[in-house]
């Protein structure tokens, strides 16, 4: 797909990307929301509660804000900004998303999913930032 089919002329890549670490961080949380769902969840859940120090916990919340700070960099920062801070960004949110599944026996078909849509949707910003043209750029910013 061309980059202009994936994104319509005019289209300010701010607001695109703004728009885009929404979506993920929606469906982070929803994720989370359903995965509370799960038969054993609370067994699971006053388990782990137990085993994890403040400073894991601590790194969970970094992680976690990554996704968050990107909606207004995203959206003030500038072209060369946003390349550079999708270029970290991105890889690892993906790696917060698909590594707690890939370690957690029984993870939900339902936490595939969303999970599948987010790190789709963090490369699609990835694929803007990085392909954003110096042309696009407005004077002054």
């Amino acid at each position: 797909m061309t980059q202009a089919k994936l994104l319509a002329a005019g289209q300010d890549r701010r607001v695109v990307l703004s728009i885009t670490w929404i979506f993920v961080l929606m469906n982070m949380i929803y994720a989370d929301i359903l995965n509370t769902m799960k038969p054993g969840y609370l067994a699971e859940l006053e388990y782990v509660s137990t085993e994890l120090s403040g400073e894991l916990v601590l790194l969970f919340a970094i992680l976690m804000e990554i996704s968050i700070i990107m909606i207004p960099l995203s959206r003030f920062m500038g072209r060369k900004g946003n390349r550079m801070i999708h270029l970290v960004a991105v890889p690892l949110c993906i790696l917060w998303v698909v590594v707690p599944s890939v370690l957690s026996a029984g993870t939900p078909l339902s936490y595939i999913f969303f999970a599948t849509v987010e790190v789709l949707a963090m490369l699609f910003a990835l694929y803007c930032a990085w392909t954003w043209p110096v042309e696009e750029v407005e004077p002054g910013l």
